[in-house]
């Protein structure tokens, strides 16, 4: 073979084997689930491009929490989040609340604060109407979900209108439920227990049953329990249910995210429920993560997923200190991963009042579908005092009842870079 002929021969052989490299790279990407392919036509990287408070919803829960018509109704609460009904209302829940009246300003020591007294009743868990033109309406009494135990109380997440049972033609409200027990050392906010789900019938909103989905209690440490229920989406025929650890109460800058995943209306049977491993599905696996190495990347105590067309978009505070007032979001093609990030979403606005705003901290962003649309969404943060002793933080946030209220911004998605 003459040297003229050797670079044609290499030629082709090098186009033989990029043909190769494609036809088996077609392959792979037949046999991969949709929900698995990075790099779909419908997923891009996505991440905020634009922000604006949201005066209108934050004012409303002013303007209710400082109405002194009742006694018995909610003036501050955390742990915000809503499902719209089928009627067209909106169904908000939260965490720990405060019930009572609320005074004008100025307070017991002369600020210019709306204030509650130091007495004020304050329950684990309530639930509040909104009209379906945005006024809210009225406190259901409260709790809603009582103590299982002595020394252990229920938080509710996610909620969402399902199927009785799969399939069926009557609907109920599924509310999420995380299950905490008192605790000492960095658990001062609670010991992680268990999932559960409750039931709510429509259009009455009563507690109808709750069942026990994820039992964490033989878990030894902790740190490592999983709570699912923060946020939930839905995608072919599928219900995905994020959760995760409390590692960020110890030393860790960051926890751990973790994903489940029920059939449409199925959300009350724990025998439905699948967990991801890291390479499967399955009802009997170990979970893994899907995001978070303890220190850059993870989540925060609670965070929230939307989808944007073919993308999944978490948001969460930021890990360490930069997570008192900066919420981070990630990209994903799969509820699943890999999660691309973090990426600075947006600070949150926190009270004016300089003296107030210096021990202030925003926490639990969540995404509220049934207040977005036109590509727009709209997410809810809670705003708390610094304080790593309870009694000094509820102190705060009674001298300052807008400390304790969720506050609200209006969002649009971008490229990221």
């Amino acid at each position: 073979m003459s040297a003229r002929e050797r670079p044609a021969t290499g030629r082709r052989g090098v186009l033989l084997i990029l043909l190769l490299a494609l036809a088996c790279a077609a392959v792979l990407l037949i046999a991969l689930p949709e929900e698995d392919r990075e790099g779909d036509a419908a997923c891009r990287p996505r991440t905020v491009s634009s922000w604006r408070a949201d005066g209108r919803t934050t004012g409303e829960f002013a303007r209710y929490g400082n109405d002194a018509a009742r006694t018995d109704d909610w003036t501050g609460g955390d742990g915000t989040h809503s499902v719209r009904l089928p009627d067209g209302r909106l169904l908000w829940l939260f965490s720990d609340t405060f019930l009572g009246q609320v005074h004008a300003p100025p307070n017991q020591v002369g600020q210019p604060h709306a204030w509650r007294d130091g007495n004020a009743q304050m329950v684990r868990n309530s639930a509040v109407v909104m009209s379906r033109s945005g006024d809210l309406e009225r406190t259901l009494p409260a709790p809603l979900f009582t103590d299982p135990a002595p020394q252990q109380w229920r938080w509710p997440v996610a909620a969402r209108v399902e199927p009785r049972s799969p399939g069926s033609d009557q609907r109920v409200v599924r509310v999420l439920l995380w299950t905490r027990m008192a605790g000492q050392g960095p658990w001062i906010y609670g010991v992680p227990v268990a999932t559960e789900v409750a039931t709510l019938s429509l259009p009455d909103l009563r507690l109808e049953g709750i069942v026990r989905t994820s039992d964490q209690q033989s878990v030894g440490d902790p740190e490592k329990r999983v709570l699912y229920g923060t946020t939930t989406v839905d995608d072919d025929g599928w219900t995905y249910v994020f959760g995760g650890t409390d590692a960020q109460a110890t030393s860790r800058p960051s926890s751990d995210a973790y994903v489940a995943r029920v059939p449409h209306g199925g959300l009350a049977d724990a025998s439905a429920w699948e967990y991801w491993d890291g390479a499967e599905w399955g009802h009997e696996v170990t979970p893994r993560p899907v995001l978070g190495d303890g220190r850059r990347k993870g989540v925060g105590s609670a965070f929230t997923v939307v989808r944007d067309d073919g993308t999944y978009v978490l948001f969460t505070m930021a890990a360490g200190t930069e997570g008192l007032t900066t919420v981070s979001s990630y990209w994903s093609c799969s509820p699943t991963g890999p999660w691309h990030g973090p990426a600075k979403a947006f600070e949150a606005p926190l009270p004016e009042d300089g003296a107030v705003r210096k021990d202030a901290a925003a926490y639990n962003p969540q995404a509220h579908p049934a207040l977005g649309g036109d590509g727009r969404f709209v997410l809810s943060y809670d705003v708390n005092w610094l304080d790593a002793t309870p009694a000094t933080a509820q102190a705060n946030v009674t001298r300052n009842v807008s400390l304790y209220r969720p506050r609200f911004v209006s969002l649009r998605l971008g490229a990221a870079r």
